[in-house]
């Protein structure tokens, strides 16, 4: 293994895949192969679908951005998301780093939009895995459900280029602009961040206390045509 990429082999304090859950969970759907494509792939999948996406659900401290914290609620935002494939990539030795961008993000709710008062997202979360050579993006946040709901198409990966959100959605509606890259991390650059959301927004950015993400996604969705 090439030493420039040691560090981003690493646990963390948020990339703990030295947690039992998060081996566990690694280890169930990285699959029989060797290969590590294969097993990004696989993983990336098992993230995507098997965590479900709850912006509402934001928590930005080490507890949790946690891979294993995501792994017992069984849902999160991008970020903790993009945090649980990097861990489980670490664990079976294939390097991975945390990437962020800032991006116009046109799924929302109503709630969101009231909350945020702006349709630009900072600090979007992707992980970036090191696979055949070279520096591949993946993006697991929106789960296969969410897409069919909004009527987007789903984000696929295959281990060989970067899986970025689509520009536009099934009815070429806009969907998602990518406004600036902010860089690729060995972990999560969590006092930027929280300067970065105390700057623009009060409190949680994205939800409220008691507020259930699916039952706002119903709302939004049936006034699609």
């Amino acid at each position: 293994m090439n030493q420039d990429l040691m560090p981003y082999m690493q646990v963390t304090p948020c990339i703990d895949f030295n947690h039992d859950t998060v081996q566990r969970f690694a280890r169930d759907h990285a699959g029989n192969s060797s290969d590590p494509v294969t097993q990004a792939v696989n993983l990336y999948y098992a993230v995507r679908d098997g965590i479900r996406y709850n912006p509402y659900k934001f928590n930005l401290s080490v507890e949790g951005l946690k891979a294993s914290t995501t792994i017992a609620a069984g849902e999160a935002w991008c970020v903790p998301k993009a945090v649980l494939l990097a861990a489980c990539c670490r664990l079976m030795g294939i390097p991975a780093l945390l990437g962020y961008a800032d991006v116009r993000n046109h799924l929302s709710t109503a709630r969101m939009r009231e909350r945020m008062q702006t349709d630009i997202y900072k600090w979007h979360g992707y992980a970036a895995i090191y696979l055949a050579g070279k520096w591949v993006k993946s993006t697991p946040a929106f789960n296969i459900e969410l897409c069919e709901k909004f009527r987007l198409k789903p984000l696929e990966f295959d281990g060989k280029t970067d899986s970025i959100y689509h520009a536009f959605d099934l009815e070429g509606n806009r969907h998602m602009e990518y406004l600036q890259f902010r860089g690729e991390y060995a972990d999560v650059p969590l006092e930027e961040m929280m300067a970065s959301f105390e700057k623009q927004f009060k409190g949680t950015p994205f939800g409220e206390p008691g507020a259930d993400f699916t039952v706002d996604v119903e709302k939004e969705t049936a006034r699609l045509p």
